[in-house]
């Protein structure tokens, strides 16, 4: 088995990270985009808003990625974390890598003094389903979640 490390993802990253990002998008089911991809990531990294971990085998081929967004609860009066983007690369599922990104995700939230990492997924993601509550994630059955989104216009109507 090879070996791998987490790290905090920068501008160097961008080429393999855009690939794995535009995988996990049509794992998805979107539209490949593989410019816009980069150009999505490049624009997180360089402003800052969102913190993304890559994991990344001993010959320095990224094989996974987590990306958090920095969240606030104002009840509790401090930073949640989002996890919002976790894919590792299919050849390479089996080894743990997608563990240890929510590990290195925890750390961030520790680090940063967040009072709670937060996620959301399919329900009919059995092996992401799985993963989270081994990774001591709590299913939250008492809040409904609600979505309203922008539906773009056809330019003729």
């Amino acid at each position: 088995m090879n070996n791998y490390f987490v790290k905090k993802a920068s501008i160097a990253d961008l080429e393999q990270l855009s690939t794995l990002f535009n995988e996990y998008r049509i794992f998805y089911k979107k539209e490949s985009d593989i410019a816009g991809s980069k150009q999505f990531l490049l624009e997180r990294i360089s402003s800052k808003e969102s913190e993304i971990f890559v994991a990344e085998n001993e010959i320095n081929k990224l094989v996974g990625f987590v990306q958090l967004y920095p969240l606030f609860s104002s009840t509790r009066m401090k930073r949640v974390w989002l996890l919002n983007d976790l894919y590792v690369e299919v050849n390479f599922r089996g080894f743990g890598l997608a563990k240890l990104l929510i590990d290195k995700s925890k750390e961030l939230c520790v680090s940063t003094n967040a009072c709670a990492l937060i996620l959301e997924t399919e329900k009919e993601n059995i092996i992401g389903n799985q993963l989270y509550l081994s990774a001591e994630f709590k299913k939250d059955t008492l809040h409904n979640f609600y979505e309203w989104e922008v539906i773009k216009q056809d330019a003729q109507s």
